[in-house]
C-alpha cells in the first residue's frame, strides 16, 4: 500500500506531490485542453528537447539548497474539486524537504523518514503517518531537485507548446520510463532567461486517475544556510499516528 492511500482523503491529498508566478488563469489553464499532439522536439541527442533537459539538470545538480514560497492547485478528478493552499518550502541535499502549509499541515522529509502531518479541527492535535524513506521515497516530482534522481535517465523528455501553457520558457514534460503508480507525467515550466537558464518556477503533476497538482514557487533563494534542525519534526502531544 503506498503512503498516501492509507490516510483520509485530506491527508492523502497532502502526499500527492504526485508547480505560476501567476495563478490567476487557474488549473484548467495549466492544462491545454488539447492533449494535442504539442511536441516541439523528437528527443535527439542534440535537441532542444535535450538541451532544456540537460540545463535543468545542470543548475540543479550545483544547488544544494532552495528556500521558497509555494502555491499549490490540486484537482481531484473523481469528486470534481478544487483547492488551493501555499506555504513554505525549504530543500536541502540529500534527500531533505519540507512543506509547511498555512494552516499547520507539514509534509518533510529529513533523508531517513517522511513524515506527513494534519492538524484536527477547532485545535484537536490532528493526525500524521511516518514512514521511512526506502518504503515512501520523495516523490518523482521533487527527486532531481534534492538530488535523488536525473531527468534523462528516469523519464522520456518532450518539449510542449509554451503558447498552448501560457508560459513564456520552455514546457518540459517527463513521463517515467518505470511504471510509477502515483504518477503519470510531470510537467517543469522552465525559465526563459538565458541568464537564469533550468530554474524550475512550476511543477504541474498528473497521476493515472486524472487527479493533478500545481505548485508555483516564488521569492526563490538558492545555496543559502539550512540548519539540518530545519527538517526535524514532532507531531503535536496526542496526535494519532495512522498505522499502515
Amino acid at each position: 500500500m503506498t503512503l498516501h492511500r492509507a490516510l483520509s482523503p485530506r491527508l492523502g491529498a497532502l502526499l500527492a506531490l504526485s508547480t505560476a508566478l501567476s495563478l490567476g488563469a487557474g488549473l484548467a489553464a495549466a492544462q491545454p485542453a488539447a492533449e494535442r499532439a504539442d511536441a516541439l522536439d523528437a528527443p535527439r541527442q542534440d535537441s532542444p528537447v535535450r538541451r532544456v533537459a540537460a540545463q535543468v539538470q545542470a543548475f540543479y545538480d550545483q544547488t544544494d539548497t532552495l528556500q521558497a514560497r509555494f502555491r499549490q492547485l490540486h484537482y481531484h478528478r473523481l469528486y470534481d474539486r478544487r483547492q488551493s493552499a501555499s506555504g513554505r518550502l525549504v530543500l536541502d541535499k540529500p534527500g531533505r524537504l519540507r512543506f509547511d502549509y498555512e494552516g499547520g499541515k507539514v509534509f518533510v522529509s529529513d533523508g531517513r523518514f517522511l513524515t506527513a502531518y494534519e492538524p484536527g479541527e477547532e485545535g484537536a492535535p490532528g493526525q500524521y503517518v511516518k514512514s521511512p524513506v526506502g518504503e515512501d521515497a520523495i516523490p518523482g516530482a521533487f527527486a532531481f531537485l534534492t538530488g535523488e534522481g536525473r531527468l534523462d535517465r528516469d523519464y522520456t523528455l518532450r518539449l510542449l507548446d509554451a503558447d498552448a501553457w501560457r508560459w513564456d520558457g520552455a514546457v518540459l514534460e517527463l513521463r517515467p520510463r518505470r511504471p510509477d503508480p502515483q504518477v503519470r507525467r510531470v510537467v517543469l515550466y522552465v525559465d526563459g532567461d538565458p541568464r537564469r537558464a533550468g530554474v524550475v518556477h512550476r511543477i504541474f503533476v498528473q497521476d493515472h486517475e486524472g487527479n493533478r497538482n500545481l505548485f508555483a514557487f516564488h521569492r526563490m533563494r538558492f545555496n543559502r544556510d539550512v540548519s539540518e534542525g530545519r527538517f526535524a519534526f514532532q507531531p503535536p502531544r496526542g496526535a494519532r499516528r495512522i498505522q499502515r
